[in-house]
């Protein structure tokens, strides 16, 4: 099944659209960060809409380069053994001393399945088979797209990684739920929580507005 939703409180505005893009809109209202001079020659930038283009983008006028500022893709996981799921309680900001499910950007070179598994492997040291694809849930006021696995654990082996103060098994019941770290972990792990309830596992596909998510506080997960 998949369940296609966007996340909102009553009297939020839903993004405009135009043509089914998004109007153009300044980068210093998105939460995304600014750029101020060109990586190809170190002169400054400005923010315009280039011609034959329709959003706003960084745009060099002394070498003419377009710098494209795209979304960037996070992968997590939601470990499984038996009845339990494997959370981390953070060692970084932000959040630290909350709680998450093992997540992190991509690296170049290596697919989202790769990068969840990974990640599972440096902030939980666990071994997980991956079995589907849980959650695609868009932050567009910061730019990133969470894609989060459901993983069985290899063996009941796991520990604290760098970037965690604790890790533990929790039965769905026992779920910290006002000790976790971001909105977007949250949402997630309520969906997986509800799936088990139902006995089906469904693929959610939802969008976070700005002002649930708190803009910058998702930013800067690694």
């Amino acid at each position: 099944m998949l369940s296609i939703g966007f996340i909102h409180t009553t009297g939020q505005a839903l993004p405009e659209h135009t043509g089914g893009r998004r109007r153009p809109r300044a980068f210093a209202s998105t939460g995304i960060d600014v750029m101020n001079f060109c990586s190809a020659c170190g002169n400054p930038v400005s923010q315009k809409i280039p011609e034959g283009d329709n959003m706003v983008r960084f745009v060099c006028a002394t070498c003419t380069v377009i710098h494209y500022h795209n979304p960037k893709i996070v992968a997590g996981c939601i470990p499984e053994w038996n009845d339990r799921i494997l959370l981390c309680r953070r060692a970084i900001e932000p959040k630290s001393g909350l709680w998450t499910f093992p997540a992190g950007f991509m690296e170049i070179g290596e697919s989202t399945e790769q990068a969840a598994i990974r990640e599972t492997a440096e902030e939980a040291q666990a071994e997980v088979a991956l079995t589907s694809l849980h959650s695609v849930l868009s932050l567009p006021h910061i730019g990133q797209v969470y894609l989060v696995f459901i993983g069985k654990m290899r063996t009941e082996r796991f520990g604290a990684g760098t970037e965690s103060l604790d890790v533990r098994l929790f039965h769905p019941s026992e779920i910290p739920w006002d000790q976790i770290a971001f909105t977007v972990v949250r949402e997630a792990l309520r969906r997986y929580v509800d799936d088990l309830a139902k006995g089906e596992m469904t693929l959610h596909v939802a969008s976070i507005p700005g002002s649930l998510a708190k803009p910058r506080l998702e930013d800067d997960r690694s």
